[in-house]
């Protein structure tokens, strides 16, 4: 190669960089912006007991951390969480799986199927939760007065039942979008190793345990994590359906975070709860991720 051939190489290569580094530039920028910096200063005012709107912030260290080991509604609040957390990532998980499944053994009108299942997703989690708010406040009452029957659909209206309210909104809205993740999941397992189990005389169901699921190990991975981590983030849905209630039953992190914060005047406590929930989640997503990848390497 001559001398002026690798100049050229070298410019070209140049180039490129530069091209690559300006496409990714403003979304850089956006990140840092609307992330990193907001994440810098909720640490930074976690560690005073700033009211939000005055220009003193006094410094008051690990004040704030310690009374949230103390503080009974924020041990609530991550109880509340964690439960719905827990039966949101395995209802999730397990239902779109099925549907996926079934989906993906030729059943007619499949593509009808999909749709029907996966519009919900595209709808805001506000309008959502108002959606499920009048479902069980209003039109399932009232079929239950028509048919005669004595179903309790006031879900939200009750601590004992407004979690699987919530669950049943949530799930409404999510498990389409999973299960599309999981059929293509399992769209791209090579057919030969069926026919092979086939032959070796394996039936359905061990198929399905020895051979899908272990090719499915990727999808899992995703759906797992992204499942956990939305739901410990959940608060637009509590926002236009109970409000955090009845009493505090159903009050998040997130919600109790930001009632603290904005309407209790508590900015620097309101930035010690995120401080923790921010950390909770890094730690879940890696445990998750670390656990899940080791799957993925054995198949």
């Amino acid at each position: 190669m001559s001398m002026n051939e690798r100049k050229k190489i070298n410019y070209m290569e140049k180039k490129m960089s530069r091209q690559y580094f300006l496409m990714v530039l403003p979304g850089f920028i956006i990140f840092t912006i609307g992330l990193i910096v907001p994440l810098i200063l909720a640490v930074r005012y976690s560690f005073t007991s700033w009211d939000g709107m005055s220009a003193e912030k006094p410094f008051i260290a690990f004040r704030n951390y310690i009374d949230l080991i103390k503080d009974p509604e924020f041990r609530n609040a991550w109880w509340f969480t964690l439960r719905f957390t827990i039966w949101n990532t395995i209802i999730q998980n397990v239902v779109a799986l099925l549907f996926a499944v079934a989906l993906d053994s030729g059943i007619k009108a499949q593509k009808v199927y999909r749709t029907v299942l996966f519009v919900p997703c595209l709808i805001s989690a506000l309008v959502v939760g108002f959606v499920w708010l009048k479902m069980f406040s209003n039109v399932l009452p009232a079929l239950n007065e028509a048919l005669g029957t004595n179903i309790n659909f006031l879900l939200f209206g009750e601590k004992r039942t407004v979690l699987r309210g919530l669950l049943i909104a949530n799930n409404w809205q999510w498990i389409g979008y999973w299960m599309l993740i999981y059929l293509a999941g399992l769209q791209s397992v090579p057919g030969e190793l069926h026919e092979a189990a086939k032959v070796d005389g394996a039936g359905p169901v061990s198929r399905f345990i020895n051979v899908t699921l272990p090719m499915l190990a990727p999808a899992i991975t995703i759906c797992v994590v992204g499942i956990t981590t939305g739901s410990l983030k959940v608060y637009d849905l509590l926002v236009s359906s109970t409000k955090g209630g009845p009493g505090r039953a159903s009050t998040s992190v997130i919600y109790q975070t930001y009632t603290t914060a904005i309407n209790g005047r508590q900015y620097g406590y309101g930035c010690a709860m995120s401080v923790t929930l921010v950390l909770a989640l890094l730690l879940v997503a890696m445990v998750q991720v670390k656990g899940l990848k080791k799957k993925e390497v054995q198949v």
